[in-house]
Formats: C-alpha cells, structure tokens, sequence
C-alpha cells in the first residue's frame, strides 16, 4: 500500500499500528463520554443523555465487532 501523500510503502507493522492506534482511540473516547456524563450526574444533577449516548454507542459497536470477529474469523 502506498501512502500518496508521504510516498512511502505501507507495510503490515503500519497497518498494524494504525488499527490499535485507532482502537484505543475509541475506547478513550468511550470513557471520557461516560466519565463526563457521571461527573455532570453526580455534582450538577443533570442527566447529559447525548454524553451517555456517545459513550454506550462506542462500546456497544466496540463489543458487537469483537464478538463477530470472534465467531467469523
């Protein structure tokens, strides 16, 4: 795979990378979502229904993956 913009070869390591870079990514991005609607929850009292959204979206489709690509790889 050729990367157009820095004309350099892709090799698996790069890909490799890029899939776990991208992976921790989402699961960071799940716990701030969910971290951020306790914190509202539990000192201002307010219910942030689209931080819980976010955040049980991310896992959900985290999980959902993991368990297709358990059963059909």
């Amino acid at each position: 795979m050729r990367l157009p913009l820095l004309g350099l070869a892709a090799d698996e390591r790069f890909l490799n990378h890029r899939l776990r870079s991208t992976s921790l990514g989402g699961i960071a991005g799940a716990l701030l979502a969910i971290g951020l609607f306790e914190y509202h929850l539990l000192r201002e009292h307010v219910f942030r229904w689209e931080l819980l959204a976010v955040g049980i979206t991310m896992v959900t489709v985290k999980l959902a993956a993991m368990l297709w690509y358990h059963f059909t790889d």
